[in-house]
């Protein structure tokens, strides 16, 4: 198995700086790098440059700028490159399937806060002790950084990431061979139907109350977005005393919405695992469900529209983002396979107007969010619970299939 580690690091003042400076740098060299392959297409010749030809350079990048090239990581450097190289290839992929195509653009000091070393021995060091609260990691022009490592690291360390959060670090480690931990079967299978008013349902009628930690935070961060608000724009290194607090507030606020989010989502996906041995759920493409309406143009009158549901979207949308279902369920995923338990994603289609009694499908069976009476057999339900109950027939026929 392939499993990541994300720890707290705990610098001192002098390795905050450092490694402020090492993501400033692989930030200027991300940017001269994406400058350079832009000038190269402008050209008339229309020259292309790809990451070999960039990495070919960064010898002598770093002979002539040691100061702030020369002092770090030849292969996070690279890595840097590969990570511009593949914006580019995810460019050009969306080119040719007709999507927005979303050139790379260039990167300013607080957009570029993750810094990858390949190999961990290559630049950078993991170094774990017996005892837990002594473990360090070691990076090249920083020094031996203390890490709050809260849990034990299996399997084999490959890559050691570097990340910058508001004013906090972490450090990400990608580990393989990492092996499972199977838990003792229950004999249990459930459904889950993801929702708003709840966070979700599952086939035995247990609701897990939707906590809305967007919705909690949003008027401090809303605050917060005045008070930033009233600095004209500027660099970060421009930036006043109060400007910065500002922006390291909102950092702050953002932060703590996702550290609670994923909180949550850990917590809930852990008990399902541990409860049940088949999972079926929803297959949700969440990025299509966000999607706002396309306007009505009005046929009587040019350039005018008709009302399209936009506003009522626009909430929905952000009650669905606020509840983190892409998050949740790819959590669900690994942790399912962590403990050799199976889940089935299904087609959602219909799982909500479908009788599990009849097997009548038809919209008049949902009168409202909450509610289903089947206008067949007259079959009633709260329709979150019949949701999932489809839910988990599918995931059961899926299976059997299988």
């Amino acid at each position: 198995m392939i499993r990541s580690y994300k720890f707290l690091m705990r610098p001192t003042q002098r390795q905050r700086v450092a490694l402020a400076g090492m993501l400033a740098d692989h930030c200027s060299l991300y940017n001269a790098a994406l400058q350079e392959r832009r000038d190269a297409y402008r050209h008339p010749s229309k020259t292309k440059i790809k990451y070999g030809d960039l990495s070919a350079q960064l010898k002598d990048i770093r002979g002539f700028d040691p100061e702030r090239q020369g002092r770090w990581s030849f292969s996070s450097q690279q890595a840097t490159l590969r990570r511009l190289d593949k914006a580019f290839q995810a460019f050009f992929r969306r080119v040719k399937a007709g999507q927005k195509p979303g050139y790379p653009r260039f990167r300013s000091a607080t957009r570029f806060d993750t810094a990858v070393f390949p190999k961990d021995g290559d630049g950078c060091r993991w170094d774990s002790a017996p005892h837990l609260a002594d473990t360090r990691v070691r990076l090249q022009g920083v020094g031996h950084v203390r890490v709050h490592q809260h849990r034990e690291v299996k399997g084999r360390v490959k890559t050691v990431s570097v990340k910058r959060e508001g004013q906090r670090w972490y450090v990400v480690l990608a580990c393989d061979q990492v092996p499972a931990q199977p838990l003792a079967p229950t004999g249990a299978i459930v459904g889950i139907d993801m929702g708003v008013a709840s966070f979700l349902t599952t086939s035995d009628g247990t609701h897990v109350p939707n906590p809305r930690h967007g919705k909690t935070n949003a008027d401090a961060l809303a605050e917060a977005q005045r008070e930033l608000a009233r600095f004209p724009h500027r660099r970060a290194g421009n930036r006043t005393k109060r400007h910065r607090r500002a922006a390291d507030k909102v950092k702050r606020l953002h932060g703590k919405v996702v550290r609670q989010r994923l909180d949550h989502a850990h917590k809930t996906a852990l008990g399902l695992v541990r409860e049940n041995d088949l999972i079926a759920h929803e297959a949700l493409t969440v990025a299509n469900m966000l999607k706002a309406p396309k306007p009505k143009p009005d046929p009587e009158q040019s350039g005018a529209f008709l009302p399209n549901g936009a506003r009522a979207k626009a909430g929905l949308n952000r009650s669905i983002a606020d509840a983190g279902w892409g998050v949740f369920l790819g959590i669900l995923a690994h942790k399912a396979e962590s403990a050799g338990r199976v889940v089935v994603p299904v087609n959602p289609r219909n799982t909500s107007r479908t009788c599990p009694e009849c097997g009548h499908v038809a919209v008049e069976n949902r009168p409202t969010q909450d509610k289903f009476r089947c206008v067949e057999c007259s079959f009633a339900e709260h329709a979150d619970v019949v949701g999932a109950t489809n839910v988990l027939r599918a995931g059961l026929a899926l299976y059997d299939t299988d």
